[in-house]
């Protein structure tokens, strides 16, 4: 019974760790999509808007995530699922808005790019840092650790992005650059969607 008490004792303060960090990165990510949101079309940039987006599907998705914590664990399975149906139809938004902006050869301001870029890389490995511990949690705590880590990868992929069409003058650096976060996006989805469904058959069973 004592173990079963310092069992219990231990996943509820890792919530409560969790629940901590959750906040900080609510916060993080709400500001940072009004910055890069605010930024993002004004640089024409379609890196930058998918990110901006995704800034803002990580905040829903971080305020939902802190509603559910200390559910069931069907309940929780439940709402990793629907992140990651989100983080899918977001990867094929960015497919889709990365092909208009190449079919009509814009090219984002490359200084805009690079400076929102760092900041935002900046804003995502702090966020990555405070979740890397809940990484290999249940399909929900992996759901938030792989947004952020996503995140920071992308952000890293769109600095490199600006020097590129610095260099060349042309905005398929930009567009290479959304096609990786998209196709990030697509493969966390999937990987997220899986462990949700196998959470919510053991449940089932």
């Amino acid at each position: 019974m004592a173990c079963c008490d310092h069992d219990i004792q231990e996943d509820q303060l890792k919530v409560d760790s969790f629940r901590k960090a959750l906040w900080v990165v609510f916060i993080i990510n709400a500001v940072m999509f009004i910055v890069e949101f605010s930024t993002a079309f004004y640089a024409n940039s379609v890196s930058l808007q998918a990110d901006a987006l995704d800034f803002l599907g990580d905040s829903m998705t971080y305020g939902v995530t802190l509603l559910v914590l200390g559910s069931s664990l069907k309940v929780r399975a439940s709402v990793a699922m629907l992140k990651g149906i989100s983080m899918g139809v977001l990867g094929i938004w960015i497919f889709a808005r990365t092909f208009t902006n190449a079919s009509e050869a814009i090219v984002p301001l490359a200084g805009v790019m690079g400076t929102v870029g760092i900041v935002a890389l900046v804003a995502n490995v702090v966020s990555a840092v405070l979740l890397y511990q809940f990484r290999t949690g249940d399909s929900n705590m992996r759901s938030i650790w792989l947004c952020s880590r996503n995140d920071a990868i992308g952000n890293l992929a769109i600095i490199i992005a600006a020097s590129g069409v610095f260099a060349t003058n042309t905005g398929w650096p930009d567009f290479i650059v959304a096609v990786l976060m998209a196709t990030l996006s697509t493969v966390a989805s999937v990987q997220i969607i899986k462990q949700a469904s196998s959470e919510l058959k053991t449940v089932s069973s």
